[in-house]
Protein backbone atom coordinates (compact mmCIF):
# COMPACT_ATOMS: atom_id res chain seq x y z
CA UNK A 1 0.00 0.00 0.00
CA UNK A 2 1.28 3.29 -0.96
CA UNK A 3 1.29 5.88 1.77
CA UNK A 4 2.39 9.07 3.24
CA UNK A 5 2.31 10.45 6.35
CA UNK A 6 1.29 14.20 7.62
CA UNK A 7 1.84 13.59 11.12
CA UNK A 8 4.55 14.98 13.40
CA UNK A 9 7.63 13.51 12.81
CA UNK A 10 9.67 12.13 15.38
CA UNK A 11 13.30 13.29 16.02
CA UNK A 12 16.30 11.12 15.24
CA UNK A 13 17.02 9.08 18.95
CA UNK A 14 19.61 10.70 21.51
CA UNK A 15 22.30 8.84 22.92
CA UNK A 16 19.62 6.79 25.56
CA UNK A 17 16.70 7.10 23.98
CA UNK A 18 14.28 7.97 21.15
CA UNK A 19 13.23 12.17 20.72
CA UNK A 20 11.03 14.02 19.73
CA UNK A 21 8.75 16.92 20.37
CA UNK A 22 5.88 14.80 20.20
CA UNK A 23 4.46 12.00 18.46
CA UNK A 24 5.76 8.66 19.50
CA UNK A 25 8.56 6.34 17.59
CA UNK A 26 10.10 3.47 19.20
CA UNK A 27 12.76 2.90 16.87
CA UNK A 28 14.70 5.15 14.27
CA UNK A 29 12.59 6.03 12.02
CA UNK A 30 12.76 6.96 7.87
CA UNK A 31 13.58 10.49 7.28
CA UNK A 32 10.02 11.98 7.10
CA UNK A 33 9.43 15.99 8.19
CA UNK A 34 6.31 17.36 10.47
CA UNK A 35 3.41 18.40 8.51
CA UNK A 36 4.57 15.44 5.32
CA UNK A 37 6.73 12.86 4.29
CA UNK A 38 7.82 11.20 1.25
CA UNK A 39 6.21 7.93 -0.04
CA UNK A 40 6.77 4.44 1.10
CA UNK A 41 5.27 1.07 1.25
CA UNK A 42 4.04 -0.98 4.45
CA UNK A 43 1.49 -3.39 6.25
CA UNK A 44 -0.90 -1.84 8.51
CA UNK A 45 -0.04 -3.43 11.53
CA UNK A 46 -3.62 -5.05 13.18
CA UNK A 47 -2.93 -3.41 16.73
CA UNK A 48 -0.99 -1.28 18.41
CA UNK A 49 2.25 -2.22 19.82
CA UNK A 50 5.52 -0.63 21.06
CA UNK A 51 6.77 -1.25 17.33
CA UNK A 52 3.53 0.08 15.62
CA UNK A 53 4.58 2.70 13.23
CA UNK A 54 4.39 6.51 15.14
CA UNK A 55 2.76 9.44 14.47
CA UNK A 56 5.08 11.41 11.55
CA UNK A 57 7.18 8.32 10.67
CA UNK A 58 6.63 7.01 6.74
CA UNK A 59 5.67 3.82 8.20
CA UNK A 60 2.78 5.17 9.57
CA UNK A 61 0.38 4.30 6.92
CA UNK A 62 -2.56 7.00 5.56
CA UNK A 63 -4.74 4.38 6.65
CA UNK A 64 -4.25 4.71 10.37
CA UNK A 65 -3.66 1.81 12.92
CA UNK A 66 -6.48 0.09 13.87
CA UNK A 67 -7.53 -2.64 16.70
CA UNK A 68 -8.88 -5.49 15.57
CA UNK A 69 -12.35 -5.94 17.03
CA UNK A 70 -12.77 -6.94 20.59
CA UNK A 71 -9.62 -5.29 21.87
CA UNK A 72 -8.93 -2.72 23.62
CA UNK A 73 -11.23 -0.75 25.54
CA UNK A 74 -14.62 -0.15 23.70
CA UNK A 75 -14.96 3.43 21.89
CA UNK A 76 -18.54 5.28 23.16
CA UNK A 77 -20.97 5.89 19.93
CA UNK A 78 -21.32 9.59 19.55
CA UNK A 79 -22.75 11.34 22.44
CA UNK A 80 -22.31 8.56 25.25
CA UNK A 81 -19.73 8.55 27.73
CA UNK A 82 -15.73 7.70 28.10
CA UNK A 83 -14.80 6.80 31.19
CA UNK A 84 -13.91 8.65 33.17
CA UNK A 85 -16.22 11.53 32.60
CA UNK A 86 -16.04 14.53 33.85
CA UNK A 87 -17.14 15.41 36.95
CA UNK A 88 -17.40 11.71 37.48
CA UNK A 89 -15.82 10.58 40.78
CA UNK A 90 -12.43 8.62 40.17
CA UNK A 91 -11.07 5.67 42.39
CA UNK A 92 -9.58 8.72 45.42
CA UNK A 93 -12.94 10.09 44.93
CA UNK A 94 -11.90 13.32 43.60
CA UNK A 95 -14.02 14.89 40.52
CA UNK A 96 -12.11 13.68 37.33
CA UNK A 97 -10.74 16.88 35.24
CA UNK A 98 -12.86 17.94 32.25
CA UNK A 99 -11.42 15.55 29.24
CA UNK A 100 -9.23 13.44 31.55
CA UNK A 101 -10.98 10.32 29.91
CA UNK A 102 -10.18 11.39 26.45
CA UNK A 103 -6.21 12.05 27.50
CA UNK A 104 -6.05 8.50 29.34
CA UNK A 105 -7.26 6.85 25.80
CA UNK A 106 -4.93 8.80 23.91
CA UNK A 107 -1.58 8.05 26.58
CA UNK A 108 -3.31 4.06 26.33
CA UNK A 109 -2.57 4.12 22.26
CA UNK A 110 0.01 6.42 21.85
CA UNK A 111 2.02 5.97 24.81
CA UNK A 112 4.56 8.34 23.86
CA UNK A 113 1.99 11.23 23.91
CA UNK A 114 1.24 11.70 27.43
CA UNK A 115 -0.91 14.32 28.78
CA UNK A 116 -1.51 15.48 32.12
CA UNK A 117 -3.98 18.04 33.80
CA UNK A 118 -1.30 19.83 35.35
CA UNK A 119 -0.91 23.21 35.64
CA UNK A 120 1.70 24.58 32.50
CA UNK A 121 5.47 24.05 33.13
CA UNK A 122 8.75 25.82 31.49
CA UNK A 123 12.41 24.76 31.75
CA UNK A 124 13.97 21.59 31.02
CA UNK A 125 12.55 21.22 27.82
CA UNK A 126 8.85 22.20 28.94
CA UNK A 127 7.99 25.49 26.49
CA UNK A 128 4.70 27.05 27.91
CA UNK A 129 2.06 27.98 25.29
CA UNK A 130 1.79 31.54 27.09
CA UNK A 131 5.45 31.64 26.30
CA UNK A 132 5.68 30.68 22.98
CA UNK A 133 2.80 33.24 21.37
CA UNK A 134 4.03 36.14 23.73
CA UNK A 135 7.77 35.66 23.76
CA UNK A 136 9.83 35.75 20.37
CA UNK A 137 12.82 34.09 21.76
CA UNK A 138 11.07 31.33 23.40
CA UNK A 139 9.47 30.41 19.66
CA UNK A 140 12.90 31.07 18.35
CA UNK A 141 14.13 28.30 20.12
CA UNK A 142 11.59 25.56 19.25
CA UNK A 143 12.58 26.44 15.55
CA UNK A 144 16.26 26.48 16.18
CA UNK A 145 15.58 22.81 17.56
CA UNK A 146 13.85 21.80 14.39
CA UNK A 147 16.53 22.85 12.45
CA UNK A 148 19.09 21.05 14.21
CA UNK A 149 16.61 17.97 14.12
CA UNK A 150 16.15 18.86 10.04
CA UNK A 151 19.74 18.57 9.33
CA UNK A 152 20.09 15.67 12.06
CA UNK A 153 17.74 14.37 9.84
CA UNK A 154 18.30 14.98 5.99
CA UNK A 155 21.83 15.90 5.93
CA UNK A 156 20.93 19.53 5.05
CA UNK A 157 20.09 22.71 6.94
CA UNK A 158 16.29 23.39 6.34
CA UNK A 159 15.26 26.95 5.06
CA UNK A 160 14.48 28.87 8.58
CA UNK A 161 10.82 29.01 7.39
CA UNK A 162 10.22 25.90 6.91
CA UNK A 163 11.98 24.52 10.14
CA UNK A 164 9.30 26.94 11.46
CA UNK A 165 6.30 25.30 9.83
CA UNK A 166 7.13 22.00 10.77
CA UNK A 167 7.30 23.28 14.22
CA UNK A 168 3.93 24.67 14.17
CA UNK A 169 2.56 21.59 12.66
CA UNK A 170 3.92 19.57 15.59
CA UNK A 171 2.56 22.38 18.06
CA UNK A 172 -0.46 22.33 16.46
CA UNK A 173 -1.09 18.33 15.89
CA UNK A 174 -0.69 17.87 19.13
CA UNK A 175 -2.56 20.52 20.84
CA UNK A 176 -5.81 19.88 18.56
CA UNK A 177 -5.85 16.97 20.13
CA UNK A 178 -6.63 18.35 23.66
CA UNK A 179 -10.04 19.59 21.92
CA UNK A 180 -11.00 17.11 19.39
CA UNK A 181 -10.57 13.72 20.92
CA UNK A 182 -12.72 14.93 24.31
CA UNK A 183 -15.27 16.17 21.84
CA UNK A 184 -14.78 12.68 19.66
CA UNK A 185 -14.72 10.32 22.60
CA UNK A 186 -17.15 12.04 25.69
CA UNK A 187 -18.70 15.06 23.20
CA UNK A 188 -17.12 17.68 25.29
CA UNK A 189 -15.57 20.55 23.92
CA UNK A 190 -12.70 22.15 26.33
CA UNK A 191 -12.46 25.74 26.15
CA UNK A 192 -8.72 26.24 26.50
CA UNK A 193 -6.15 28.86 25.78
CA UNK A 194 -2.16 28.62 25.20
CA UNK A 195 -1.76 29.65 28.68
CA UNK A 196 -3.33 26.31 29.99
CA UNK A 197 -1.22 24.16 27.90
CA UNK A 198 2.54 23.30 28.36
CA UNK A 199 4.40 20.49 25.66
CA UNK A 200 7.84 18.99 26.76
CA UNK A 201 10.11 19.64 23.46
CA UNK A 202 11.39 15.80 22.70
CA UNK A 203 9.42 13.79 25.06
CA UNK A 204 6.13 14.15 23.40
CA UNK A 205 4.36 15.09 26.96
CA UNK A 206 1.47 17.72 27.25
CA UNK A 207 0.05 19.18 30.25
CA UNK A 208 -3.00 20.94 30.13
CA UNK A 209 -4.81 23.27 32.93
CA UNK A 210 -8.20 21.99 32.10
CA UNK A 211 -11.53 24.51 33.28
CA UNK A 212 -14.48 25.21 31.55
CA UNK A 213 -15.88 22.93 28.53
CA UNK A 214 -19.52 22.81 26.78
CA UNK A 215 -21.38 19.57 26.62
CA UNK A 216 -24.94 18.77 25.09
CA UNK A 217 -27.75 19.71 27.07
CA UNK A 218 -29.05 17.22 29.17
CA UNK A 219 -25.92 15.20 29.54
CA UNK A 220 -23.18 15.56 32.72
CA UNK A 221 -21.65 18.39 32.32
CA UNK A 222 -24.41 19.78 33.99
CA UNK A 223 -24.12 17.33 36.50
CA UNK A 224 -20.22 18.25 36.52
CA UNK A 225 -20.91 21.76 37.20
CA UNK A 226 -23.12 21.02 39.85
CA UNK A 227 -20.80 19.44 41.77
CA UNK A 228 -19.09 23.21 42.71
CA UNK A 229 -15.39 21.40 42.28
CA UNK A 230 -13.04 23.09 40.62
CA UNK A 231 -11.77 20.19 38.71
CA UNK A 232 -15.06 19.85 37.43
CA UNK A 233 -14.74 23.03 35.52
CA UNK A 234 -17.49 25.56 34.32
CA UNK A 235 -20.38 23.72 32.53
CA UNK A 236 -22.39 25.25 29.14
CA UNK A 237 -24.92 23.46 27.51
CA UNK A 238 -25.59 23.33 23.87
CA UNK A 239 -28.79 22.01 22.67
CA UNK A 240 -27.57 19.41 19.54
CA UNK A 241 -24.61 17.93 17.89
CA UNK A 242 -24.60 20.98 14.85
CA UNK A 243 -24.14 23.31 18.02
CA UNK A 244 -21.03 21.40 19.53
CA UNK A 245 -19.72 21.17 16.49
CA UNK A 246 -19.76 24.43 16.06
CA UNK A 247 -18.23 24.95 19.67
CA UNK A 248 -15.66 22.85 18.60
CA UNK A 249 -14.39 25.04 16.07
CA UNK A 250 -14.72 28.04 17.70
CA UNK A 251 -12.75 26.68 21.23
CA UNK A 252 -10.20 25.86 18.00
CA UNK A 253 -9.56 28.55 15.95
CA UNK A 254 -9.39 30.63 19.67
CA UNK A 255 -6.50 28.92 20.45
CA UNK A 256 -4.60 28.97 17.68
CA UNK A 257 -5.58 32.41 16.36
CA UNK A 258 -2.94 33.89 18.84
CA UNK A 259 -0.22 30.72 18.25
CA UNK A 260 -0.39 31.13 14.42
CA UNK A 261 -0.06 35.48 14.80
CA UNK A 262 3.26 34.22 16.92
CA UNK A 263 4.23 31.80 13.93
CA UNK A 264 3.79 34.01 11.63
CA UNK A 265 7.13 35.80 11.01
CA UNK A 266 9.37 32.83 11.36
CA UNK A 267 6.71 30.67 8.69
CA UNK A 268 6.47 33.99 6.45
CA UNK A 269 3.23 32.62 4.94
CA UNK A 270 -0.06 35.21 5.16
CA UNK A 271 -3.37 34.02 7.12
CA UNK A 272 -4.36 32.19 4.51
CA UNK A 273 -2.33 29.35 4.10
CA UNK A 274 -1.23 29.46 7.81
CA UNK A 275 -5.29 28.79 8.50
CA UNK A 276 -4.65 25.68 5.72
CA UNK A 277 -1.50 24.08 7.95
CA UNK A 278 -3.90 24.53 11.24
CA UNK A 279 -6.47 22.74 9.28
CA UNK A 280 -3.88 20.09 8.34
CA UNK A 281 -2.72 19.61 11.39
CA UNK A 282 -6.17 18.54 13.12
CA UNK A 283 -7.88 16.88 10.89
CA UNK A 284 -4.52 14.90 10.52
CA UNK A 285 -4.04 14.78 14.35
CA UNK A 286 -7.76 13.03 15.04
CA UNK A 287 -8.15 10.39 11.92
CA UNK A 288 -4.48 9.27 12.72
CA UNK A 289 -5.61 8.50 16.54
CA UNK A 290 -8.78 7.40 15.53
CA UNK A 291 -7.33 5.14 13.59
CA UNK A 292 -5.40 3.50 16.65
CA UNK A 293 -8.78 3.57 18.44
CA UNK A 294 -10.41 1.73 15.71
CA UNK A 295 -12.44 3.94 14.64
CA UNK A 296 -11.23 5.75 11.43
CA UNK A 297 -14.41 5.47 9.63
CA UNK A 298 -16.15 7.55 11.98
CA UNK A 299 -13.16 10.11 12.77
CA UNK A 300 -13.19 10.28 8.77
CA UNK A 301 -16.94 10.70 8.99
CA UNK A 302 -17.20 13.28 11.71
CA UNK A 303 -13.94 15.24 10.52
CA UNK A 304 -15.60 16.06 6.98
CA UNK A 305 -19.19 16.98 8.13
CA UNK A 306 -16.97 19.38 10.80
CA UNK A 307 -15.20 21.11 8.21
CA UNK A 308 -17.83 20.86 5.53
CA UNK A 309 -16.99 22.66 1.71
CA UNK A 310 -19.01 25.81 1.75
CA UNK A 311 -22.51 24.82 0.35
CA UNK A 312 -26.34 24.93 1.23
CA UNK A 313 -26.56 23.44 4.80
CA UNK A 314 -23.02 23.44 5.15
CA UNK A 315 -21.58 24.79 8.34
CA UNK A 316 -19.35 27.75 8.27
CA UNK A 317 -15.90 26.97 9.02
CA UNK A 318 -13.68 30.00 9.08
CA UNK A 319 -10.79 30.75 9.42
CA UNK A 320 -10.45 26.86 8.53
CA UNK A 321 -10.34 25.85 4.63
CA UNK A 322 -13.15 24.21 4.37
CA UNK A 323 -12.99 20.47 3.48
CA UNK A 324 -10.89 17.80 5.47
CA UNK A 325 -9.76 16.77 2.56
CA UNK A 326 -9.99 12.67 2.11
CA UNK A 327 -10.57 11.60 -0.95
CA UNK A 328 -12.68 8.80 -2.51
CA UNK A 329 -11.60 5.92 -5.14
CA UNK A 330 -11.68 7.08 -8.41
CA UNK A 331 -14.43 4.86 -10.44
CA UNK A 332 -13.10 1.44 -11.01
CA UNK A 333 -10.40 2.13 -9.58
CA UNK A 334 -8.81 -1.04 -7.25
CA UNK A 335 -8.22 -0.17 -3.47
CA UNK A 336 -5.08 1.45 -1.93
CA UNK A 337 -3.61 2.49 -5.24
CA UNK A 338 -1.23 4.71 -5.08
CA UNK A 339 -4.02 7.82 -5.33
CA UNK A 340 -3.39 9.47 -1.39
CA UNK A 341 -6.23 9.06 0.80
CA UNK A 342 -6.21 12.55 2.17
CA UNK A 343 -5.06 15.99 -0.13
CA UNK A 344 -3.75 18.11 2.23
CA UNK A 345 -4.56 21.72 2.48
CA UNK A 346 -1.16 23.03 2.65
CA UNK A 347 2.35 22.19 1.59
CA UNK A 348 5.25 21.97 4.24
CA UNK A 349 8.12 22.74 1.96
CA UNK A 350 9.97 19.94 2.62
CA UNK A 351 11.24 19.37 -0.95
CA UNK A 352 13.09 22.18 -0.63
CA UNK A 353 15.73 19.72 1.88
CA UNK A 354 15.00 16.85 0.14
CA UNK A 355 12.27 15.96 -3.39
CA UNK A 356 11.62 12.36 -2.06
CA UNK A 357 10.49 13.39 0.80
CA UNK A 358 7.22 15.13 -1.07
CA UNK A 359 3.96 13.46 0.70
CA UNK A 360 1.23 11.82 -1.75
CA UNK A 361 -1.23 14.09 -0.87
CA UNK A 362 0.89 17.35 -1.15
CA UNK A 363 -1.07 19.96 -2.98
CA UNK A 364 1.82 21.00 -5.21
CA UNK A 365 1.43 17.27 -6.61
CA UNK A 366 -2.55 17.55 -6.82
CA UNK A 367 -2.24 20.83 -8.87
CA UNK A 368 0.46 19.20 -11.66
Amino acid sequence: MTVSSTRPAPEPPAPTAPTRCHGPSPAPAPPVTGPASGNTTAPTPTAPTPTAPAPGTAAAARRPVTEPAGTGTPVPAPGALASPAPGAAGSDGVPAAPGAGAYRRLGEVVPEVRVRCAPPRSGRGWIAGAELVADPAALRELVAHEARQGLARYGRALRPDVAAGIGLHRFAWAASLLFTLPWFLERRVPLLTPADVSVRRRSGELTVRPGAFVGLRGGPPAGAASTGTASAGAARAVPDETALAAELRAALAGFLTPVLTAFRPEVRRGPRVLWAMATDAVVEGLWYVGGLLGEEERARAELTALFAADGPGAPECAPFTPGAGFTTPASGSLPHTERPERCRASCCLVYTARIEAMCAGCPRLARG
